[in-house]
């Protein structure tokens, strides 16, 4: 019985399944986005965002926690330089999975998971967002723009009738 067993094993052995997590999690975050099963997203999503959450304090004692997790000096540094700074405000909700359909050869599940903040598309999507304005007051606003704007038509019509005579 698997009572209160949340992990998903992924078909392997803890040694492999430790192994594989850490390097699909330095690829993750060397790359800013990886292909993979549906599957292998969510259980490398619970293994990475607790090391990206430990990177906002750049510590000597939380990189060598990380460190022990990933084994990869590269990694390891890009993840407090470039990553951490990035995330530094966002509460939590690093990675983003986008699924893509399924593999031909099993059929499986297939999706992309990306940091959140380094895709430069859905960004720049978010870009020209539209300040929101409200209809309250909206009547107000208008009726002083065209009493303005009948006054400066009163004025021209009055200069144009003193030009004539």
């Amino acid at each position: 019985m698997r009572h209160g067993d949340k992990i998903n094993n992924l078909g392997r052995k803890s040694a492999h399944r430790k192994a594989m997590l850490s390097n699909m999690a330095c690829s993750l975050i060397l790359h800013k986005r990886i292909n993979t099963t549906l599957a292998k997203a969510k259980a490398l999503r619970t293994y990475v965002e607790p090391l990206i959450t430990k990177s906002k304090d750049d510590s000597t004692h939380s990189r060598r926690t990380v460190f022990a997790y990933l084994g990869n000096k590269e990694a390891v540094s890009m993840l407090f330089k470039d990553v951490a700074t990035k995330v530094a405000d966002r509460p939590g909700g690093y990675t983003r999975i986008l699924k893509t359909g399924h593999r031909l050869g099993d059929n499986a599940d297939m999706c992309f998971i990306e940091l959140v903040d380094f895709n430069e598309n859905m960004l720049a999507a978010k870009a020209p967002a539209k300040a929101k304005t409200s209809r309250r007051g909206g009547k107000k606003k208008a009726a002083e723009g065209t009493a303005k704007k009948e006054e400066s038509s009163k004025e021209e019509s009055s200069d144009e009738s003193s030009k004539s005579e």
